[in-house]
């Protein structure tokens, strides 16, 4: 039987389906997929939903520009802009749109990390109980990012030898940091807790995580197994946004970061601390009780440590080593 004119062909997916599917072909994590495609869709939308391939590099440049003379976005936010456009570009519609050296930079100054002291830090943790006490200890005595703690697994935690995989972390990269000896009882009873759960589930039909990369597909069991299993569950299963598998997620980190905030309102702390305080803390800390920097750089995954050398700047800050003439009075 011959094909006649009339032969329907399969509708070619829409561009931002398109970005979507090769952005999973490539295991980018579910927030890169949201960010690239929100950054897409506002592309589009500055000139006047025009498609990409209608449009070149003076157009993305207007786009990336505007970011920075009308809506005063950091660097960070104007090159993650970018780099969503240039995937759209170079991977999806296949088009060399060039370099970008002449954009317009941000010229917000780069901040020096907010800190807190010891005694600082004693007073939130102190202010806060349960398991969101237990997750912020694990920031400060650990150096963990809010997204590395709310993801880490069971098989992460390493009590014979007082340490943690960060599996994935910022980069994709894998470090090994800390585990304080003081937090050992807490997080076992927290692991009975969760093992309670993970075995109602698995009695209801459920108990698979989402398992990162194509590990799903080359152990289609080992998603249901102890090892994988979120240390900081969330209270209810819900719908997997990719694959609309029924399972439980780990705990929405805005239930840590609304526990944090309240804590440091209630402790009258003046500085803007959040969750990331604590790791900017953690550095400083071991700085100041003569660690070395590159030892400090290991425990934080930084690939340059230049990045870790702002905490020289936060040890430095006020006297910078100098007397007052005033305490000399």
């Amino acid at each position: 039987m011959t094909h006649s004119k009339y032969t329907q062909q399969p509708d070619k997916p829409k561009l931002l389906e398109q970005v979507r599917m090769l952005i999973r072909r490539r295991h980018y994590s579910i927030r890169t997929e949201e960010a690239y495609l929100s950054w897409i869709r506002r592309f589009i939308l500055f000139h006047d939903k025009r498609h990409p391939k209608d449009m070149g590099k003076c157009d993305i440049e207007a786009f990336l520009n505007d970011l920075v003379l009308v809506r005063h976005v950091a660097a960070a936010t104007q090159a993650q802009a970018l780099n969503a456009i240039v995937f759209l570009y170079k991977q999806v519609l296949e088009l060399d749109v060039g370099k970008f050296d002449d954009l317009r930079k941000s010229s917000k100054p780069t901040r020096l990390p907010v800190v807190l002291s010891m005694a600082e830090v004693m007073r939130v943790l102190t202010l806060m109980d349960g398991r969101n006490a237990l997750m912020a200890k694990l920031l400060y005595g650990s150096g963990l990012r809010l997204m590395e703690c709310v993801r880490l697994r069971v098989q992460d935690i390493d009590f014979d030898y007082g340490q943690l995989h960060v599996r994935n972390g910022k980069g994709q990269k894998d470090r090994v940091t800390m585990l304080p000896s003081k937090l050992c009882a807490a997080l076992h009873e927290q692991l009975e807790k969760v093992r309670i759960i993970h075995e109602d589930d698995l009695s209801d039909g459920f108990g698979d995580v989402y398992l990162p990369n194509a590990l799903a597909r080359k152990y289609p069991h080992a998603g249901k197994e102890w090892g994988w299993q979120y240390v900081f569950p969330a209270r209810k299963r819900s719908l997997d946004p990719r694959s609309g598998q029924e399972r439980r997620h780990h705990i929405d980190e805005k239930v840590l970061q609304r526990a944090v905030k309240k804590a440091v309102l209630e402790s009258n702390i003046t500085k803007k601390a959040t969750c990331h305080t604590f790791r900017h803390s953690f550095a400083t800390h071991l700085l100041e009780h003569g660690y070395d920097i590159r030892t400090v750089q290991e425990l934080l995954g930084h690939s340059d440590v230049k990045t870790t050398m702002i905490y020289t700047h936060v040890l430095n800050q006020g006297a910078k080593g100098v007397r007052s003439p005033l305490d000399a009075l």
